[in-house]
């Protein structure tokens, strides 16, 4: 019923039309990492190159979020579109080129200019279904985008190994491809026109809840350093059993059983309070991740895995919920994309910490890591939780709030 509800209110073709303006994202890292060893013959370059990349996606998330909350979604969403499409024509040209420092600098310009098409569609579900007065579809929302984002992940590296076959170059041609064909009518269409607005006194200012937002980012980049971590050792594990393609297949595993997870979000009952929820899952996410590293080692890497990914989703969509909760309307963009940028954050410093332990212990090095990941997730939760007593100044469980 929930999700029939949705499908009324947004329209039959923002659902397909939504989910592959999101791939780029899902195809950038991979597809930055193949041109750029292509063009130098360097894995080394190329790590750089992406993690340039990443650190950029990071910065220029909230940039793009304080630029949609006050310009409009709509303008700031088109302009990206048009603007990453620029950028990675750079990097393409520079690759082709040869010159490091201009892939370098253009591969930045596709971080800081990446579409933030899924924090930006929260903020939509949340002023649509709010107009309508429809706010309890809102975490059937939630769960609709958290199922959409894993699988763009899933979707996007099998993509870019297909086109790969074909030539190097392919994946960042049909990541402009796609940029131009969906990103962009997607931003044109269904974003919102213009910044949102609400009667304040002339005085009268939103800000951010700083610590609340801080500790949503912080359980974010948690999250990103269990995603980069497992990406490690599913890349050493394809490598000990001497099949590459593995890496791609149990990685997608691993978003397929989030995606199921994402979806069954929908029907949890309203008693269970988002405060509740975040605790509560960032147990489970502890759990998942002890029972990866200890099934890895008892069983296999693709049994651990399947059982692990039931305990992702639930986690991020009550970050994302809560996220939601504090923001002040005028600002929620920016605090979704603030949020987000933990990811790749996270992501980074889980890549670079596995792939150290892993050169020496293997598979169980790099799933130590994500183990260390959710266990610190699991810490912050509780201190927030503990820190909080129903106060709304560290976990804000309660309506959208003006400012802190």
């Amino acid at each position: 019923m929930s999700y029939r509800s949705l499908l009324r209110a947004a329209g039959a073709g923002f659902f397909p039309l939504g989910l592959l303006a999101r791939l780029p994202y899902a195809t950038s890292a991979l597809s930055t990492l193949i041109l750029l060893q292509t063009s130098t013959h360097s894995y080394a370059f190329a790590g750089l190159g992406g993690a340039t990349q990443s650190i950029a996606t990071a910065l220029g998330g909230p940039l793009v979020g304080t630029l949609a909350d006050r310009h409009g979604h709509r303008v700031v969403g088109v302009v990206a579109a048009i603007a990453n499409f620029a950028a990675w024509a750079a990097l393409l040209a520079a690759s082709l080129a040869g010159g490091r420092q201009g892939m370098l600098v253009a591969a930045a310009l596709v971080g800081l200019t990446q579409p933030q098409v899924g924090p930006l569609v929260r903020v939509h579900w949340s002023r649509l279904l709010y107009a309508r007065g429809e706010r309890e579809l809102l975490p059937a929302a939630l769960s609709y985008e958290a199922s959409a984002d894993e699988l763009s992940f899933v979707a996007g590296p099998v993509f870019v190994g297909l086109l790969t076959a074909l030539s190097p170059l392919a994946p960042t041609i049909a990541t402009m491809t796609v940029i131009a064909a969906t990103t962009l009518p997607f931003a044109a269409v269904y974003a919102h026109p213009a910044p949102h607005q609400r009667p304040t006194a002339p005085q009268e200012k939103p800000r951010l809840p700083r610590r609340p937002l801080a500790v949503m980012f912080l359980a974010m980049a948690a999250m990103g350093a269990v995603f980069g971590s497992l990406q490690t050792a599913v890349t050493v594990y394809a490598d000990a059993i001497d099949e590459p393609g593995a890496a791609g297949l149990v990685y997608a595993e691993f978003g397929i059983g989030s995606a199921l997870a994402g979806v069954a979000c929908a029907w949890l009952p309203r008693q269970f309070t988002l405060r509740a929820r975040y605790l509560s899952f960032a147990g489970t996410l502890c759990a998942g991740m002890l029972v990866l590293f200890v099934g890895a080692r008892l069983l296999s890497l693709p049994a651990a895995v399947a059982a692990a990914s039931l305990t992702v989703a639930p986690y991020m969509i009550s970050l994302y919920a809560l996220t939601e909760r504090l923001a002040p309307a005028e600002r929620a963009a920016v605090a979704m994309t603030v949020l987000c940028a933990g990811g790749p954050l996270g992501a980074a410093v889980g890549q670079a910490v596995s792939g150290s332990l892993a050169q020496s212990y293997g598979i169980d090095g790099a799933l130590l890591v994500a183990f260390t990941a959710a266990a610190a997730a699991l810490l912050l939760a509780l201190s927030a939780f503990l820190a909080d007593r129903r106060r709304n100044i560290w976990i804000v469980d309660a309506t959208v709030v003006s400012g802190a």
